[in-house]
């Protein structure tokens, strides 16, 4: 091989590796990123239902109900305009409680039923996820160009 035939490989090599490298990337960073829904989104059926995602919202005062015997839990999550029901078998944040805001992390279930595998509940009096407060935020404004 002449030095320009090597310098020509070496490149396409590279290329090559780049490539490959690009993609491994790029597949782990999809597997690994959890999309925003929220509850109006997902009665409007605009969620996937065999893929993690986060839904937040305000859980509905009055809504949850625990097996008794185990962890198992269920509460009602709403954005002020649509309600979603949220399954949960586990330890509960200490943090939880009607009437706060909260993240759950889970896949849909059948009936539009979220089954999550984690609950995350805020931290202070004055803190709401910032993916809950847009999404209130926007309901109520199209609540309010609707009157």
């Amino acid at each position: 091989m002449t030095v320009r035939q090597r310098r020509f490989a070496m490149v396409i090599l590279v290329v090559i590796g780049v490539s490959i490298a690009t993609g491994l990337g790029l597949k782990a960073f999809q597997e690994n990123i959890l999309f925003f829904y929220n509850p109006t989104q997902i009665m409007a059926g605009e969620v996937p239902t065999d893929t993690s995602i986060r839904v937040g919202g305000v859980v509905v005062n009055g809504s949850v109900k625990r097996e008794s015997g185990n962890l198992d839990v269920q509460f009602d999550l709403t954005d002020m305009a649509q309600t979603v029901t949220v399954v949960y078998s586990g330890l509960l944040p200490d943090l939880f409680r009607e009437g706060q805001g909260i993240v759950a992390m889970g896949k849909l279930g059948p009936n539009k039923v979220f089954e999550a595998s984690e609950v995350l509940a805020k931290h202070d009096e004055e803190y709401m996820p910032p993916e809950v407060a847009d999404s209130l935020a926007k309901t109520k404004a199209n609540t309010e160009d609707k009157l």
